[in-house]
């Protein structure tokens, strides 16, 4: 088929660059645009990125000019990678000339009509975008460090029901983006607090795991606790987890919902093999190893055990910036085309190229 054209806003940061990473060779999209903020316009993007990720940039796209964010040039799918500060303003216009927005900011994720989308785990809220009111569409990826709880958490819930969940996060540096913290700042150090991402942690998992009715998501009636730490780890945010359930388990019903569910997952070109890759090693997973499995869309669970406070507790990593971040937009972007092809079809996103 045809590929459909598309635009990476934010290209040139941490996100934006993964984005083209996984765009390259993508059977369904094609890049035709890549902006960025205005100290990047005008550049070609091998000149304006400050902090490259070590992979193979094709020469066209290493000799593309980066534009500004308010480019006229219509084009059906957006990725956005911005900053939260300006993804409000930028991803509005965008919707509004008829672009569809596959995004990665918090601005828009707990809006009643934006599906906080993970394919194979709610894929069933997709249609949400029916109810929004602007020509073009937009689909939120959630946090990066709900992106591997959730999954984790989905057959679980299926299964045997959630009634509380504590979580520990050891979130990795990259998750900050070009302007975290310092390598002086995190080296022999863990910082306690990152802004804001206890809330998202606590929050986003009960819309994702909701029902949809009538056109309404019912939020998982659980209570989640998080803890949220950056360490210095570079790449991979690890979780210890413990949930309370409503029905009995055992480890062995536990790992056999594991099992259904990968049985079940999504078959997208993105979709990785296995959405949940469990280890009997005790010793794992570890960032350093296991960040990687299936092109860093599993998340990578071990040391699956009784609870002495709730009822049981594992380990879980993913890697934040695949799964997490650029992997997980490109999954939303192509369940969007799979369930809706007809949305680039319509006059108002013709392609100027």
């Amino acid at each position: 088929m045809q590929k459909i054209p598309v635009a990476i806003l934010g290209a040139t940061g941490v996100v934006g660059q993964k984005l083209i990473e996984l765009l390259i060779s993508h059977p369904w999209f094609e890049i035709k645009k890549l902006a960025a903020s205005e100290r990047s316009v005008g550049k070609s993007f091998i000149e304006a990125i400050e902090n490259p990720i070590n992979f193979d940039l094709p020469q066209n796209l290493a000799n593309m000019k980066v534009s500004s964010c308010d480019f006229e040039d219509k084009i059906p799918l957006a990725f956005s990678a911005l900053d939260s500060k300006v993804a409000t303003e930028i991803e509005s216009n965008f919707l509004g000339k008829g672009t569809h927005v596959i995004s990665n900011a918090k601005n828009f994720r707990m809006q009643s009509d934006v599906p906080l989308l993970i394919p194979g785990v709610n894929s069933e809220h997709l249609p949400l975008i029916e109810s929004q009111k602007s020509l073009g569409k937009i689909i939120n990826n959630p946090n990066c460090a709900v992106a591997g709880l959730a999954l984790a958490l989905k057959p679980i819930h299926k299964m045997f029901g959630l009634k509380k969940v504590i979580v520990t996060t050891m979130q990795a540096l990259s998750g900050a983006g070009n302007k975290g913290p310092s390598a002086y700042a995190a080296l022999n150090n863990i910082l306690p607090h990152i802004h804001g991402e206890e809330e998202k942690v606590e929050q986003e998992p009960k819309k994702i795991l909701g029902q949809l009715l009538n056109n309404q998501i019912l939020p998982l009636n659980c209570k989640i606790s998080a803890q949220c730490n950056r360490v210095p780890v570079l790449n991979g945010h690890f979780m210890s987890v413990s949930v309370e359930l409503e029905k009995p388990a055992t480890q062995s019903s536990i790992l056999f919902a594991f099992d259904a569910f990968n049985k079940k997952a999504s078959k997208l070109p993105s979709s990785p093999q296995n959405a949940l890759t469990y280890f009997e090693n005790l010793n794992m997973p570890q960032p350093k190893i296991h960040q990687n499995i299936d092109k860093g869309m599993s998340v990578s669970i071990g040391k699956l055990r009784r609870c002495s406070c709730l009822d049981f507790k594992f380990n879980l990593l993913l890697n934040n910036l695949v799964l997490g971040a650029a992997g997980g937009a490109l999954l939303n972007a192509e369940a969007l085309l799979n369930r809706y092809p007809e949305l680039f079809m319509s006059p108002e996103v013709a392609i100027n190229y």
